[in-house]
């Protein structure tokens, strides 16, 4: 199979037939053999009635259900679980992604040999305000913090090699940071390409200015996981040396000074050096500690993906 569309969706039912069509008519066109995987997150409305009839209409369509709204890093974990096509293509369901573009993105991780291909919607019909500059902002805080040199981290609209995303591991709300863990599991190919983005025809957006904060919160989160995922040791135990260091440096200051400078003075508890030295080496050993379980954890973590598929079709 040549291509594996997953389309995560909550409350879309009004484009999903016609979304449907027109992936089914660029493939055609294309001779591209494919599969429509449409991963239903919990959605409200009749969306999952609209996915069983496209199902029973057209063998390449395919759904998952989940029992509630897991969030869109779950849904695509499972989409790429059950993908079997040579290029995974991701698309958003509400058709502000263009299927036009899906032959250019083949082409790109065929024939150019990218691990990942990212859209960039460079015009966009969103509103300025709550979306445009808050995208840019935070775009611009990715690429300094992670390395990774897009200008659209967020655009739903990307392009994968099947071993890509059977590798990456998406849980949390990593969606937002997909080509981070693509570049931190060794595929470094990672391309870019303008792509069209068009005005929402039906419902209304699922996100809201939170997303924003919630996403320079996950920065912080993966830029951590990225340095000292792998060796939590060395973050916790830097800070917790260097704490202990200073504790014994005034330690050992307060009992040359009572030794040999001071022995009838105050008493060692009474100076304010004593409880700077005692917090810096309690904090020291904690940190100390935490590095110690998080190595722990590591090794005897499995990571799972926390959703519950209530029905399936094709599958």
């Amino acid at each position: 199979m040549d291509i594996s569309v997953v389309i995560p969706l909550l409350d879309e039912n009004g484009s999903l037939k016609e979304l449907h069509d027109w992936i089914a008519s660029v493939m055609q066109s294309n001779h591209l053999s494919y599969e429509i995987i449409f991963i239903d997150d919990g959605s409200s409305d009749d969306s999952w009635q609209i996915i069983y009839l496209l199902s029973q209409k057209d063998p390449s369509v395919k759904g998952i259900r989940f029992s509630k709204n897991y969030g869109k890093s779950q849904a695509l974990h499972a989409g790429f679980e059950m993908a079997k096509g040579k290029v995974v293509i991701t698309m958003d369901a509400d058709l502000q992604d263009n299927p036009d573009e899906i032959p250019k993105l083949f082409d790109m991780i065929e024939k150019d040999d990218f691990d990942l291909v990212s859209g960039w919607k460079k015009k966009r019909f969103d509103s300025v305000l709550t979306k445009n500059i808050p995208s840019k902002l935070f775009n611009w805080a990715a690429r300094k913090t992670s390395g990774v040199n897009l200008h659209d981290f967020n655009c739903g609209l990307k392009a994968y090699k099947n071993v890509v995303v059977k590798t990456i591991n998406v849980n949390g709300e990593m969606h937002r940071y997909i080509p981070v863990l693509v570049k931190n599991e060794g595929f470094n190919n990672i391309g870019e390409t303008i792509v069209k983005h068009q005005a929402r025809k039906y419902g209304k957006t699922k996100f809201g200015m939170e997303r924003f904060i919630n996403g320079f919160l996950d920065l912080i989160t993966i830029w951590f996981v990225s340095k000292f995922g792998k060796r939590p040791m060395h973050f916790f135990g830097s800070i917790g040396a260097s704490m202990l260091i200073i504790g014994f440096i005034f330690a050992l200051y307060l009992g040359i000074d009572k030794v040999f400078f001071n022995p009838f003075g105050r008493l060692i508890t009474q100076r304010p050096e004593f409880y700077i030295s005692l917090t810096t080496m309690i904090l020291g050993s904690q940190f100390f500690v935490a590095g110690f379980l998080g190595e722990m954890i590591l090794r005897s973590r499995k990571d799972k993906q926390h959703y519950k598929i209530k029905d399936r079709v094709n599958i």
